[in-house]
């Protein structure tokens, strides 16, 4: 949720506006220009300095829209500043409308996606300054990020970008997961250059790198890294059977070791799929709940429609299905192939899917 603030007779005629227009906004201002209807609109009214209503504001909201001068805003936040990864989005509009300033959090906060809506509503100049905007090339730090996908890890987030923003020789290598991720009307930039594998991208000797991948890398294959970025794609469903009263340790191990073996990341994980009669299955619920994975299951009939390897007449007898995690992976991913048809673990049985690749090629 964002809250609008306003200190000035038209700042307040600005607020009203934007608050009206933007989705999940809250508008606060100075209650000497209330105006009476501010309960009914769910305006929140303040007295005294402004300075002493931001740090509530700060931590309880996702981001601020401030009319107020640019200087005061800076001054004002200063001592509230944390990290990039945990502040909130910071946008001022000056005092006629015509300007919306991304200052806080342009990328991981979203004040720049936030500028460019709170301008659309004014008919104003959204003002953004990020390099990677402004140069129309690879915000590493969102690279991904509409569609899901996670980092392994941020620490080479600030060097890398660094190298995309200086025009370096900078691969992408992508094994799996959305590939229109391009979103700008111009051709990719060509110090960015895109590569069919980690051995031909390490050979090339890159600057810096993006590597999408389910896989986890091989040692040789870990030199990418050095100065370089891996991306988590949400492409991994679980299908998964199980006995009645499986607790979620069991069944959170089991997924665990099996892509230990397979050599796939938990990051990755998208969905868990199963048979209706485990939908409300306490401990599958807690894994799926624990990861924040998607909960799917299907009726015996839907699974029955789809072609397995393993049918099991013992499946059929319990549950109407000849079987669950088979089809159930398959039915979910759309793969005709899966990297792991079915294991019988304890209680669990589990198969292993890929999502379908979206087709297109980045240019």
């Amino acid at each position: 949720m964002y809250a609008i603030v306003a200190i000035t007779k038209h700042g307040v005629d600005i607020a009203r506006r934007v608050g009206e227009e933007l989705p999940n906004a809250r508008v606060y201002y100075t209650n000497k220009f209330a105006r009476g209807d501010e309960d009914e609109k769910g305006i929140r009214l303040f007295e005294g300095n402004v300075r002493l209503l931001l740090p509530s504001l700060f931590q309880t909201y996702r981001g601020l829209i401030l009319i107020i001068s640019l200087g005061a805003v800076v001054r004002m936040i200063a001592p509230l500043l944390k990290d990039k990864k945990t502040d909130p989005a910071i946008v001022v509009i000056d005092g006629k409308g015509e300007h919306v300033i991304s200052v806080l959090s342009g990328h991981l906060g979203g004040a720049n996606e936030l500028t460019r809506q709170v301008a659309e509503i004014l008919h104003a100049h959204p003002v953004i300054t990020t390099a990677s905007d402004v140069q129309k090339t690879i915000a590493v730090d969102l690279f991904g990020r509409s569609f899901g996908w996670e980092w392994e890890s941020d620490e080479k987030l600030t060097p890398v970008s660094a190298a995309v923003v200086n025009e370096q020789h900078v691969a992408i290598v992508q094994e799996s997961g959305e590939r229109e991720w391009w979103n700008y009307d111009t051709p990719l930039p060509n110090n960015i250059r895109i590569y069919d594998s980690i051995d031909e991208a390490l050979a090339a000797k890159p600057d810096a790198a993006l590597v999408v991948t389910h896989r986890l890398l091989t040692k040789e294959e870990e030199a990418i890294l050095q100065n370089g970025v891996l991306y988590r794609p949400k492409v991994i469903v679980l299908g998964i059977g199980c006995n009645r009263g499986t607790t979620a340790e069991e069944i959170d191990a089991v997924i665990r070791d099996t892509l230990e073996e397979l050599r796939f990341s938990m990051k990755s994980v998208k969905a868990v799929c199963t048979i209706e009669l485990k939908k409300d299955e306490p401990g599958l619920l807690e894994v799926v709940r624990k990861y924040g994975w998607e909960f799917v299951y299907y009726t015996p009939e839907q699974l029955n429609q789809v072609n397995i390897e393993q049918p099991s007449e013992t499946v059929y007898r319990y549950t109407g299905a000849y079987g669950v995690s088979e089809p159930a992976a398959k039915l979910y991913s759309g793969a005709e192939k899966l990297e792991l048809v079915k294991k019988k673990a304890g209680n669990v049985t589990i198969s292993v899917a890929l999502l379908t690749p979206l087709r297109g090629k980045t240019t």
